[in-house]
């Protein structure tokens, strides 16, 4: 298997454990934002970290200088916090739609990068993606924009912006091995608690929510991330893009699934959206272009 193929494919092990990040959260809902951000980053720590039991040379990968750690706990910090505080000053789903952008704003900066070229089904793909994403929104409840949430509109546009960065220039430290992933969840894992000591009070979790943490820690916040950033340092980063937004999509099925939501004709829309812009994103891959045939 090609490379590059298979670095997609660990990148989409990320979107498909993003999915169920809304049924895990569900059931950590009496936690703190900041002490849950705190706790999950902690376990997946310790599942990057306890990999170098067996192979001990991968600690070499924390030794990167600052730019890459700015990038990485900029990437993971940031984007939570920021996040959080989006959902404080604007109604979750206006603020959720906005943050959102970020797989168009991959889709479109990945032009920015060596070796990369800009088609317009790339563009197409996307932003019929975001239409699906749209739908669903609107199916929600994102009964409109109001200037009285302008900041937190505001915070939730930096947070597509500051994963977007994140995703795209990782690319740009592509040598940088995925272990140094680990490095930034740690970080991340202490600001956040410095942070939650700060601003929020402690929650002793219950056993079901201690599994939920775990889970979260395990999957959607440990793995992903490490396979996320496998997949935007070598596989195709735009095809990455287009896809993201199965992600909201394929998280309502699951909830569809289990019985805290209820099918739509809204989710079928997003569904047909997002399944067909990522056909017509991955044109390359399905329709490679001729090699011309040599003279004789």
């Amino acid at each position: 298997m090609p490379a590059k193929l298979l670095a997609t494919l660990i990148g989409l092990i990320a979107i498909l454990l993003w999915s169920v990040l809304a049924l895990t959260t569900a059931l950590t809902y009496r936690i703190p934002s900041f002490e849950l951000l705190g706790l999950t980053f902690a376990v997946a720590t310790l599942m990057g970290a306890t990999s170098w039991l067996f192979r001990p040379g991968a600690t070499a990968a924390l030794r990167q200088p600052w730019p890459v750690w700015a990038l990485g706990v900029g990437g993971l910090f940031g984007y939570h916090a920021v996040y959080f505080e989006a959902l404080k000053r604007a109604p979750p789903a206006e603020a959720s739609l906005i943050a959102y952008l970020w797989p168009l704003l991959i889709v479109l900066f990945s032009a920015m990068l060596p070796g990369e070229r800009l088609r317009w089904y790339h563009v197409a793909g996307a932003l019929l993606g975001f239409a699906g994403v749209l739908a669903l929104a609107l199916a929600k409840g994102v009964s409109g924009f109001e200037m009285a949430n302008a900041p937190g509109y505001a915070l939730a546009l930096a947070c597509a912006f500051i994963w977007s960065g994140y995703s795209v220039l990782s690319r740009r430290f592509k040598a940088v091995p995925t272990d140094a992933v680990v490095g930034f969840c740690g970080v991340t894992c202490v600001l956040a608690l410095i942070c939650h000591g700060l601003f929020e009070t402690t929650v002793w979790p219950d056993a079901k929510e201690w599994l939920a943490i775990v889970g979260l820690g395990l999957g959607p916040v440990g793995l992903a991330f490490y396979a996320w950033d496998r997949g935007v340092k070598h596989g195709d980063i735009r095809l990455l893009g287009v896809a993201s937004y199965a992600t909201p999509v394929l998280s309502t099925l699951i909830l569809v699934a289990v019985g805290i939501a209820s099918p739509s004709l809204a989710l079928a829309l997003a569904v047909l959206l997002i399944v067909g812009g990522a056909l017509i994103a991955s044109r390359d891959q399905l329709f490679p272009p001729r090699k011309p045939a040599l003279e004789a």
